[in-house]
């Protein structure tokens, strides 16, 4: 790497280097039976440059080959979009703990036993669910230097067991799922099971939902499938400073219910996407977004603080290309009221654990629709039964300016969101 930032530095202005090599060994599972382990390993190195004020940029494998990557990085540089940012200097980060060696140590035989013995709980309880499980441990290292002395390197442990059902009864298909996501590794998978045999248990009987505004409790599952993407799409800086976002003009207003505060923080302890800094070498930082319903700040990297004349808020990442802002580890902070107590409180409506679809619509207006691939239909206060061909459609502004409660029992979804169930007084339902 050093060798790198020397050559780059030699024919540019500023210049960084990002080295990442991960690990992962995922044990997968197919109609209840083991399918494959396979080990893999990769190894990138991305050099970035501001050459007369423009941005270059190259990516390899073999990091041993200097001259082309410099040389392709100052090529892209006279196509480049003008660089308005400085790299950062060295500075202090946080400590965040996210590197279990446990993770790495977790023999094969023992992650396949944990596949088997999730799977044989579920087909114990319903013999004919066909299964389809995953169970990984993942280690990632991340190395970033550059022309300003900036220097950052850490690395992350991952342990992720998941899996989902599918229960065909003559042109009834029922899909039932459930995951969990540790920096730590996981050992048991009581609680695993323990999720999808209660969603066979409610989903046992049918019931039919009518074609109107019904109220609608969103399970920590159904907060993430509908409303989670065109939530983040509003707060990414870049779609703020392209003018698409919603709220792009309204920091500091009131945007949503009283009852609802979104931050992100990729410092809490041992989360898939917590770090100690992003991917620019920017210090991680706690970032609320939505402050009892106000809109308080949005998500930045380096170039797009630039030029919002603000400072980066730590959030950048890169998926294969130049860095772009991005959420790590969200959390929405939870209310008072149990899901038993909101789904007492629901004369008629729907519980909603996973829509199918829901990013069709029109995103950057903040509108989803969807088919409820899994959702329960409520009666005088109980859950009835499990609903079959209905469609939810509305808008995520509109949905979450009123909000009956949020609930008091979070929930991490993918590793990504700790989310309680939160309880909607109304969404369009269409049922055939």
């Amino acid at each position: 790497m050093e060798r790198i930032l020397e050559q780059a530095q030699k024919v540019a202005e500023a210049a960084e280097v990002f080295l990442v090599s991960a690990e992962e060994t995922p044990v997968q599972f197919e109609a209840n039976r083991l399918k494959h382990i396979q080990g893999k390993q990769s190894t990138s190195v991305a050099l970035r440059i501001i050459k007369n004020g423009r941005l270059g940029y190259a990516t390899a494998t073999d990091i041993a080959d200097v001259q082309s990557l410099v040389a392709n990085a100052v090529e892209t540089a006279r196509f480049g979009t003008k660089a308005k940012f400085e790299l950062p200097p060295n500075t202090p980060y946080p400590k965040v703990d996210i590197f279990d060696p446990d993770v790495d140590s977790i023999p094969i035989e023992k992650m396949a036993g944990l596949g088997e013995e999730l799977i044989a709980l579920i087909t114990g309880h319903t013999p004919e669910i066909v299964c389809e499980a995953v169970v990984e441990k993942e280690t990632i290292a991340l190395r970033i230097i550059n022309s300003r002395g900036g220097q950052a390197s850490y690395k992350t442990s991952i342990f992720s067991i998941g899996v989902v059902g599918n229960l065909v009864r003559g042109t009834d298909m029922l899909f039932v799922g459930e995951g969990q996501s540790s920096g730590h590794p996981l050992t048991e998978v009581g609680e695993i099971a323990g999720v999808v045999l209660k969603q066979l248990d409610l989903a046992k009987n049918q019931a039919s939902a009518p074609t109107r505004e019904l109220p609608v409790i969103f399970t920590p599952e159904g907060v993430a499938s509908a409303l989670l993407s065109p939530l983040m799409t509003a707060f990414n800086g870049k779609t703020v400073l392209e003018g698409a976002s919603p709220i792009g003009s309204k920091l500091g207003e009131q945007v949503f219910d009283t009852k609802l505060s979104l931050l992100d923080d990729p410092t809490i302890a041992y989360r898939p996407h917590s770090r100690p800094c992003d991917e620019e070498g920017v210090p991680s930082q706690h970032t609320p977004l939505i402050e009892q319903g106000v809109a308080a700040n949005f998500l930045y990297d380096l170039q797009t603080a630039a030029l919002a004349k603000t400072k980066s808020t730590g959030s950048a990442s890169r998926g294969g290309g130049l860095p772009l802002p991005s959420p790590s580890t969200l959390v929405i902070v939870p209310g008072k009221v149990s899901f038993d107590d909101m789904v007492s409180d629901v004369k008629e409506g729907l519980v909603i654990e996973q829509l199918m679809g829901a990013e069709q619509g029109n995103i950057l207006g903040g509108d989803f629709s969807g088919n409820v691939l899994l959702g329960y239909k409520v009666e005088n206060g109980k859950i009835v039964g499990r609903v079959k061909n209905t469609m939810v459609s509305g808008n995520v502004y509109q949905l979450l300016k009123e909000i009956s409660a949020i609930g008091s029992q979070p929930k991490w979804v993918s590793g990504v969101i700790s989310t309680p169930p939160i309880y909607c007084p109304r969404l369009s339902v269409a049922s055939k």
